[in-house]
């Protein structure tokens, strides 16, 4: 076989092979950038500040993924199916809060399995409420959204408390330091990768498996590049709508009660702005935001690339608020980027 055309039974020439290019690269795998600015990143700082590949840095930066990354998952999927969501924060903040205050009061012996489980189901509900108000207003879920993430946070406030629980039932903070590493640095200080952790690897397999191997991610999919068509080939948008929200719902309700575990407190005003940065991670991660395409290991990308640069902007001295110019400008960056490649096909 030659190296640029092969014969046929009939004896006839097959077209030549195009040859590998770093724009076709980019072209089929977009997250491929996000990896690249990631690698770039890491080598820059570590060369400028050794201390950044030290174990506890490495696993800091794990440790602030989980959350971020359950929320992004959700957003992805839903992002995969042309809507978007920005309601997660306050369904977090909800099924955190209310299940908290639930084993404290009333539950005190309940198993973390069964309250993990409760976070999840409640979390769960909330979405699925947003994909009925999706389908049946007929309104964009940008706004419908952004209705319910008011109208949850203030049912939160108004009915189930305001007060920061402090000291959180012993199960619950039993999870938070359970070790899934552990060891000792060079100066004696404890180092340990939470149990947790597991959490955000098995979420992003499921979520694959849903939108690679299963007709509900052809149906997402087709419902991102055009709703109509995906509608007269049969796919029932209800069902697409229902289970997107309800799925980024049960994520949001994980994603709520590991981070009150993590940080062995409840306080019912927390996550509030987060909204961006999750939605900059999916879209960094190579995700349009108009839907139809993007892959989990993108999402993922997305996310770490978010952490380490508040990590570095951590570690280098620059303010929070310098977090957010940064953080908005890649946004800027990358939907030029996508644009642009939109453009050229």
């Amino acid at each position: 076989m030659s190296a640029s055309r092969t014969e046929d039974l009939h004896g006839a020439a097959a077209p030549a092979r195009a040859p590998f290019s770093l724009g076709e690269l980019v072209r089929r795998r977009p997250e491929s950038i996000t990896f690249a600015l990631l690698v770039a990143i890491c080598v820059i700082v570590a060369i400028a500040n050794p201390a950044f590949l030290q174990p506890s840095t490495l696993i800091d930066i794990g440790r602030a993924s989980v959350v971020m990354g359950l929320f992004a998952l959700g957003v992805f999927v839903i992002l995969a199916a042309g809507g978007i969501d920005v309601s997660f924060t306050a369904i977090a903040a909800f099924a955190m809060y209310s299940m908290t205050v639930l084993v404290q009061s009333y539950l005190p012996g309940l198993p973390i399995v069964v309250i993990i489980l409760m976070a999840t189901l409640g979390g769960a509900l909330l979405g699925i409420i947003n994909g009925l108000l999706v389908h049946h207003l007929k309104v964009p879920s940008l706004i419908v959204t952004i209705g319910t993430q008011y109208l949850f946070r203030g049912f939160l406030l108004s009915f189930i408390g305001t007060v920061w629980i402090m000291s959180l039932p012993p199960q619950m903070g039993a999870f938070g330091r359970m070790p899934l590493v552990q060891f000792e640095s060079a100066n004696g200080a404890l180092i340990t990768l939470p149990f947790y952790f597991l959490v955000l690897p098995v979420a992003a397999f499921v979520t694959w498996w849903i939108l690679n191997r299963t007709l509900m991610g052809r149906a997402i999919f087709a419902v991102g590049g055009n709703a109509d068509i995906a509608s007269r080939l049969g796919y029932s948008l209800r069902t697409v709508h229902v289970f997107l929200f309800g799925y980024a719902g049960a994520l949001a309700g994980l994603a709520g009660i590991i981070h009150v575990c993590a940080n062995r407190q409840a306080n019912p005003f927390d996550l509030v702005g987060t909204e961006i940065s999750v939605i900059a991670a999916v879209v960094l991660g190579g995700a349009r935001i108009t839907g139809g395409t993007g892959t989990v290991l993108g999402t993922l990308l997305g996310v770490l690339l978010i952490v380490v640069l508040n990590s570095v902007l951590v570690l280098v001295g620059i303010p929070s608020t310098w977090q957010r110019l940064v953080v908005g400008s890649f946004i800027l960056l990358a939907a030029a980027f996508f644009v642009t490649r939109q453009r050229k096909k």
